[in-house]
């Protein structure tokens, strides 16, 4: 069994999502009365939804914490930055979905309405950031989760001593090492949620979900290697991809992995 594990982790991620993923179309189309397997699938799914908003929560209490002086500045720098790439990402999303148009048929019913005007969206966004931060973790708002985040960080940052801080870089550390756990088990969510929807829809649903997968991964992909560095270029005006493939090499492909399966877990 070591030796089987062994071999499990050291082959490629890709690889074994997709082995997933036609075990999933097989046993959909061959095994139906196979119902246990879409549990993997909803398991899959609830991991990723549970961990994902302690994990951002306790990076950035433990990354402002242990933070070292100056961190004003570079904390502001930060949001412009995130703030610029956000609209950057959206600008391209809007050019994406007109290039490439598709249309999803949704299984329930939309309740929320528009908002009715700026003081209305300012005011659900005050409401979020002030929301429970017990209440954020379980709905996952990440307003206030990132709002509390870094109010407990730049707190634990002035009044918490070394012993402390080295307690919430090791829950941090340990955090991130659960998400990795969990990626792990991609193949076998990839392969209990294809099989659950071949099992209700057949083949077509490929053809449903597909286009719209392309359009989103292909995003992800163009903010990566293309907008991004950009940013990273005009901004330090030397070459960003080294840089750019040291991020992506450290923490990138666990982020791209949680973000794309997270988004194809919900399309099937």
């Amino acid at each position: 069994m070591k030796n089987v594990f062994k071999l499990y982790t050291q082959s490629p991620l890709i690889l074994r999502i997709a082995i997933g993923l036609i075990v999933g179309v097989v046993l959909g189309l061959w095994v139906p009365g196979a119902s246990f397997v879409g549990v993997f699938g909803e398991i899959f799914v609830g991991a990723l939804k549970a961990i994902a908003p302690i994990l951002v929560f306790v990076l950035v209490i433990a990354s402002l914490a242990s933070a070292g002086k100056g961190i004003g500045k570079r904390f502001g720098t930060v949001i412009m930055f995130y703030m610029v790439s956000t609209l950057l990402a959206a600008m391209l999303a809007v050019v994406a979905s007109y290039l490439f148009p598709v249309t999803v048929p949704l299984t329930d019913a939309i309740t929320q309405s528009a908002p009715a005007g700026l003081g209305e969206v300012f005011r659900v966004l005050l409401g979020n950031m002030v929301m429970n931060p017990v209440t954020a973790l379980s709905q996952g708002n990440y307003v206030g989760i990132l709002t509390w985040a870094v109010i407990l960080g730049l707190a634990l940052r002035v009044g918490a001593g070394e012993k402390t801080k080295e307690v919430f870089a090791d829950i941090s550390d340990a955090v991130s090492k659960t998400v990795a756990w969990v990626i792990q088990l991609a193949p076998f969510g990839i392969m209990g949620l294809v099989f659950s929807s071949v099992n209700e829809y057949g083949l077509d649903i490929f053809t449903q979900y597909g286009k719209l997968l392309l359009v989103l991964v292909g995003c992800m992909l163009a903010m990566a290697f293309v907008v991004s560095p950009a940013i990273v270029g005009i901004s330090l005006r030397k070459n960003p991809y080294p840089l750019v493939f040291r991020c992506l090499r450290e923490s990138g492909i666990a982020a791209f992995f949680t973000r794309a399966l997270l988004s194809i877990s919900i399309c099937f």
